[in-house]
């Protein structure tokens, strides 16, 4: 891709997490850079107080005044066809790239580090982000997530070579990138909206894995079949052997330690403390630690980086934690994720009470994986159900939220017609009355996450 003669970027869908560290990346090279979003967020926010010019209006007057020969525009799948001001660029021959377009053109001036998969990309790709930004062989990074540790999904480094990059399958977006390393978490099928069929989604990663240029970490079990690659194996597991596995887990005062093997070592890294003490994070520092040794972090860099990660917004974070009530915020939005995160909070709190309020996010998922859903949800105590949030799609005849809760055997059980804070605390203040310590989880990828604030100061003031 050629910039010479381009020196404004304008983002159609600016505030979406990927969108936004472009955003950010152009502005730290002096490009000029507008956007627009449906709705203002605390992320557009940020983004309006670094300077960038963001309008929420479909109006066409802003992009009008864009010089066609010296903009990029930069689309996002997320901004429907239709949409106004994408139409009149159409209309009037501006250039137009995807997000994954530029991504993928950046990773190619790089070495890239790529972590894909269904689950855990996000997480895994800001650990490995951390430990190497915070060691002596640096990183850049676009991720996937806000680092609680940096506050931003933008990482910087002039001196480095390498690029952390989450390769996003969705719309087979992760074929434009030009990975020297790539993690593959998992391959569970998702977004069967674009890809049809199980069959087409895994095969997207057959094809992605060809395009990996040194080495390729696997988790192990994966039926990756690649006739050819380039790239060198490898294979990571909790709990079993692998070329990086974790054993000797055990939880102290609260932490969650674990050592950690490397290929062809007679001795592990031993007595590593995870940062973010959730069972699933041991998988998704397993994946990024073995990245972070094959660029030559060192042993002491390893064990730093994970202890010090602080997470990622909206993954697993915990906003109150009191012998009475606990309250978790995370992303889960496919079946899996959900598990994973259900299975950790019984894990950390075996004798509480689980209220779990989710928002399920589209409606083509939702129709897809609603059998596992309701399997999956049914591992909690109670389940408030919010209304399918529907992102770029259109509604479809009989999948709501209701039609999910009717396939559900968990005993309370409903239907809110929006997020209420007051619901939840006075559901809080009721199991506290009866002699139960509660969690309260609110799990989805919609716009759940404006409510985390308001639902805390309800948990926290006066229940009793």
């Amino acid at each position: 891709m050629e910039l010479k003669s381009i020196d404004t970027i304008y983002f159609l869908g600016i505030g979406g997490i990927g969108m936004s560290a472009l955003a950010r990346y152009f502005v730290a090279q002096s490009y000029r850079v507008l956007g627009y979003d449906r709705t203002p967020s605390p992320l557009t926010r940020e983004l309006e107080q670094e300077g960038i010019t963001v309008e929420y209006a479909d109006d066409c007057s802003l992009v009008a005044s864009l010089d066609p020969a010296r903009t990029l525009v930069v689309r996002t799948p997320a901004v429907p066809d239709e949409q106004a001001q994408y139409a009149w660029l159409r209309a009037h021959h501006y250039r137009i790239m995807k997000r994954a377009e530029v991504l993928g053109w950046l990773t190619q001036m790089s070495r890239s580090l790529c972590v894909a998969g269904t689950h855990g990309k996000t997480t895994t790709s800001t650990i490995l982000a951390h430990i190497l930004h915070s060691s002596h062989v640096g990183a850049n990074a676009f991720l996937g997530g806000i680092a609680n540790n940096y506050h931003t999904n933008l990482l910087l480094d002039p001196k480095s070579d390498y690029v952390v990059v989450e390769a996003d399958e969705f719309d087979r977006s992760f074929h434009h990138l030009t990975p020297y390393i790539s993690v593959i978490t998992s391959m569970d099928p998702d977004h069967l909206d674009i890809y049809g069929t199980e069959e087409a989604y895994r095969e997207s990663f057959v094809h992605y894995a060809g395009l990996v240029e040194h080495a390729l970490v696997v988790k192990s079990g994966l039926s990756l079949k690649v006739e050819s690659l380039k790239a060198r194996v490898y294979t990571y597991a909790v709990g079993e052997h692998a070329d990086f596995y974790a054993d000797n887990i055990r939880v102290e005062d609260g932490q969650i330690i674990f050592d950690f093997h490397t290929p062809n070592t007679p001795y592990p890294i031993s007595n590593i403390h995870l940062g973010v003490p959730v069972w699933v994070n041991i998988e998704n520092s397993v994946a990024a630690m073995a990245v972070a040794w094959l660029v030559g972090a060192t042993e002491e860099e390893l064990r730093q980086g994970v202890s010090s990660f602080a997470g990622v917004y909206r993954r697993f974070n915990i906003h109150l934690n009191t012998p009475q009530v606990a309250y978790i915020d995370d992303y889960a939005h496919h079946p899996q994720e959900l598990a994973a995160t259900i299975e950790s909070v019984r894990r950390l709190y075996p004798d509480r009470y689980v209220i779990g309020v989710f928002q399920p996010h589209l409606f083509s998922r939702t129709r897809d994986f609603a059998d596992a859903f309701a399997e999956v949800l049914n591992q909690l105590d109670e389940v408030a159900l919010l209304p399918i949030y529907p992102a770029r799609e259109e509604p479809i005849a009989g999948v709501t939220s209701e039609w999910l809760m009717d396939k559900m055997t968990v005993k309370r059980a409903l239907v809110l017609p929006t997020i209420l804070p007051k619901y939840i605390r006075e559901r809080a203040k009721n199991c506290l009355s009866q002699g139960k310590n509660i969690v309260v989880m609110t799990m989805g990828a919609g716009d759940i996450d404006r409510q985390v604030s308001e639902i805390t100061q309800k948990l926290t003031y006066k229940l009793l």
